[in-house]
């Protein structure tokens, strides 16, 4: 008996675009910094040549992909979604592979939710699902659903709080 079973329709909050922004725009800046830094080293200490054009086309890589990074981000927020029921929780991902998976509550053995500095400012919060195996993250949610959603996959996965 297969039962037919929707796709998930929640999406994830709208401030999930410019908190990703801010850390892919955070991360390239540090990239950027560390392969300037070694590009002075190689023309300080005279390093063979091939390693000053390898370092200058990473860095011309670097800023290629950071003008593409709104587009690929918009894309991510629009194809990115998620679903609860009493026996699943499904999450899909992903405009070209795309990623769907449904984690059975059965199988689900703690449910936390976690905030970085970028997220505190938009009160966003990360909401990750543990198996036996492997953990599963919902990336950015809104403070009240992700209390709520925390809530409700505990309770349909009858996950105990642990006495502090």
């Amino acid at each position: 008996m297969i039962k037919d079973i929707p796709a998930p329709q929640r999406r994830l909050s709208k401030y999930s675009i410019k908190v990703w922004l801010m850390n892919e725009v955070l991360s390239n800046v540090i990239g950027l910094g560390i392969l300037g830094l070694f590009l002075y080293l190689s023309y300080s200490f005279s390093w063979k040549e091939w390693i000053a054009w390898i370092i200058m086309g990473l860095i011309l890589f670097t800023i290629i992909d950071m003008s593409f990074t709104p587009f690929k981000l918009q894309k991510r927020y629009q194809h990115w979604r998620f679903g609860v029921s009493e026996e699943f929780l499904q999450l899909r991902s992903g405009a070209l592979f795309q990623k769907h998976q449904m984690i059975p509550m059965t199988k689900i053995q703690s449910v936390s939710i976690h905030q970085g500095p970028f997220m505190r400012k938009y009160q966003l919060y990360q909401l990750k699902v543990n198996t036996i195996t492997t953990e599963h993250t919902i990336p950015a949610l809104d403070e009240t659903e992700a209390m709520e959603l925390r809530q409700q996959i505990a309770g349909y996965a009858n996950v105990k709080e642990r006495d502090a």
